[in-house]
């Protein structure tokens, strides 16, 4: 989780031969688990290229709005962050428009899908660090087991796929999206994450979903 707590391919750091990891230890790693996760006075393991934190984000359809910052974080965030995306009842398609924009700004689209949360809560699925709802429906559903035990926060942000009139109205609800998402994500890319204890942390990502709408422009292609 947010703590750095023993992954399934890694030894518990207080154990100094496998023969311990039967019996009575099994109960200790739960216990390390447990304290890890919560003790708002732990502070966060390192982040390094091959163990960057985890960072899910969710909305119901997994069409634009986690599928937006998702591509914005692993910019943004790259060495130190590794984001994925899913939704309760994805669509199946990353959203054309949604497309559209990360293409024009210069992202490689190739590889985004949408896809179920369920992914995430299998075995084998990264350890999440943390995990951000971008949506107000995805906030109210209940969430799978994830693994990991991470940090979560609400980042709601107003659908872009809902909105109507003509096309340069619903290009212009994907830029305000995209500008929104990208202001949270550097605030929370740039947080000092190694000197902050848990329980601050918490109170800063949940300040950064009251952040106001951003007024950086999105940058157009030259």
């Amino acid at each position: 989780d947010v703590c750095g707590p023993i992954r399934d391919n890694e030894p518990a750091d207080f154990v100094f031969d496998r023969s311990m990891l039967s019996g009575p230890s099994r109960a200790l790693q739960a216990d390390h688990r447990q304290n890890q996760a919560t003790d708002p006075c732990i502070i966060m393991r390192d982040a390094t290229a091959d163990k960057p934190f985890n960072v899910l984000f969710l909305c119901t359809g997994n069409s634009a709005r986690s599928i937006l910052a998702e591509a914005i974080l692993n910019k943004v965030g790259l060495g130190k962050f590794q984001a994925f995306s899913a939704g309760s009842q994805p669509k199946g398609q990353v959203h054309p428009e949604a497309r559209k924009l990360l293409q024009s700004l210069g992202y490689d689209t190739s590889g985004f899908r949408s896809k179920s949360w369920n992914e995430f809560a299998k075995p084998g699925a990264p350890a999440l660090d943390f995990v951000f709802t971008v949506c107000d429906n995805a906030a109210g559903e209940a969430c799978p087991l994830w693994p990991g035990q991470p940090m979560t926060a609400h980042w709601g942000i107003p659908d872009p796929a809902a909105a109507t009139g003509s096309a340069a109205e619903i290009s212009l609800a994907f830029k305000d999206a995209y500008r929104m998402l990208s202001q949270r994500i550097g605030v929370f890319a740039a947080l000092p994450l190694r000197s902050l204890d848990r329980m601050s942390l918490q109170a800063k990502l949940k300040d950064i979903g009251r952040l106001e709408r951003a007024t950086v422009p999105v940058k157009e292609p030259g």
